[in-house]
This record gives structure tokens, sequence and C-alpha cells, in this order.
């Protein structure tokens, strides 16, 4: 018998709320980062009561608690890398940014303002925080289109409008914004730039309307790769290939907008990029 030990894989964080119907949040994060083949862990922010209908209610954790679960996990067993999703309060931004600044791992933000569903996830007064306070320690910033509204006044209607776009997410601070233009007609095509370069992502457009966690599950991914060694705009590349095949595999549940598949390639038998 082998008394040999294996060896850790890379360890991601996911510092955000839960998603009880599992399509999104941490629960979204864990799946990809065990597909991604990386050791998810979690810092809960918030509980929310969800399903493919909706968000019927939702409950920040108190601050003494967040802090408590991120130094539990980071000053013991360390990470490689960080992705921050739901906050939900002034509070909570300001304190998790305030453990990340003094965390040496790449973080990925999330800048989760509203669900799937058009719910609100993150407090109107939290807004000046993640502008002030969360943006400028992220290694890379991942706004949708609304959440880039939402953080910045610019309004996207065109892909031409995604520069303008990168260029307010990186006035706050950020070292890369991935500007996500998933909204707009056409070809999915996302904006990676840190103002010098850029790197144009597009992928096919599925008719699937069941996409929920798609934010959440690119970002975890990002994470996952970066916790690898790779470079930003590789561990990008890499995490809209596996969230594209997520997308077109995505199923129904419940009745109204069902998951992405976060296992797709293991259920192929093909490990994910």
């Amino acid at each position: 018998m082998s008394s040999a030990m294996n060896a850790a894989p890379p360890r991601v964080l996911t510092v955000a709320g839960s998603d009880s119907g599992g399509g999104a949040g941490i629960q979204a994060d864990l799946k990809t980062m065990l597909a991604l083949g990386v050791h998810g862990m979690s810092v809960v922010t918030a509980v929310t009561a969800q399903n493919s209908l909706g968000v019927q209610g939702a409950w920040e954790l108190p601050v003494a608690a967040v802090r408590a679960q991120y130094r539990s996990v980071v000053d013991d067993i360390g990470v490689q890398a960080v992705k921050t999703g739901m906050l939900a309060s002034a509070e909570l931004v300001e304190a998790v940014a305030e453990l990340l600044a003094a965390t040496d791992a790449p973080v990925v933000v999330d800048p989760v303002g509203v669900s799937k569903h058009g719910d609100p996830l993150l407090a109107a007064s939290a807004l000046d925080s993640v502008r002030t306070r969360l943006l400028p320690v992220a290694t890379v910033a991942t706004p949708n289109l609304d959440e880039v509204t939402q953080l910045t006044g610019v309004r996207v209607e065109s892909e031409a409008g995604l520069r303008e776009a990168a260029e307010a997410v990186l006035a706050y601070g950020p070292r890369w914004a991935l500007i996500k233009g998933g909204h707009l007609p056409g070809e999915a095509v996302d904006l990676l730039t840190d103002g010098s370069e850029e790197h144009w992502l597009r992928a096919p457009r599925y008719d699937n309307r069941h996409t929920h966690g798609t934010g959440c599950t690119l970002a975890s991914a990002i994470a996952a790769h970066l916790a690898g060694g790779r470079t930003v705009p590789d561990a990008v590349a890499a995490a809209k290939e596996y969230v594209t095949g997520a997308i077109a595999a995505g199923f129904a549940l419940g009745g109204g907008i069902g998951p992405v598949d976060h296992g797709w390639a293991l259920r192929r038998g093909t490990p994910a990029a």
C-alpha cells in the first residue's frame, strides 16, 4: 500500500451568494471549478431563495461571518485565485475589498447587479463602493452591458460601443476589463482589454434560453485558469470556450429559465480546456 500523498490541485475561492436552485452563485462556481480541475472553496455572502422563475428572497450574512469564512480559508489553506459575485451591500463590498487587497492572488470581480430574471442583487447604495473599493483590486472585471450602464452610465448599443465601455470600467482601476456583449444581437462577442492590448472573443450564439448562471460560470472559469498559471488573455479565452459549451448544453428545469450545463465536457467524456 502506497503512503504517497496526492498533490493538491490549484485552489480557488468564490466569495458570492448561494443560489438554492443550483444554477448560479456559489453552486455554479463550485461546479465550474470541479469541471476545470481546481479545488473550489467558498465564502457565502448571502442566501437566496431562488428557482427557475426568479429570486423570491435574499438575506445577506453579517460582515463578521463573511470575514471569518474568508480568513479561515485563506490563512490555513491558501488560494491561487479569488472570484467575487453577489456582495449585496456596501458594507459587504467594502469588507471583501479590504480582504482582497491583502491577499496575494489574482482576483476576478463579477460585479453582479441583477439576476437573469431582473431581480436586484446589489443595493443601489453599494454601487459607489464597487466603483471605488472593489474594482481597484480586480485583476479582471467582468461586467455585462447592464452592469456597465449601472456602474459607468455608458450604454452600449452595438459592438462598436464595447471599447468605450471598457475605457469607462478601466477608469475605476481594474487591471483588465472583460466587457461581455452577450446582450447584443448577432455573435456573442466580448472585448478584453487592459487599455493597451485588445482581445476580441467571438462565439456562435445558440438558440437556447436556458442560460441561468452564465456570468458566474464565466468568472469562475477565468479564476480557475488563472489559478493554473495562465495569463489573463489565455485564461479568458479558455473560459469563453468552456462557457460557450455550457450554454449550448443548457437544459430546462422548472417552469422558467434553466441553467447552463457545467458538466457538459465531462458528459461527453472529454475534459474541458
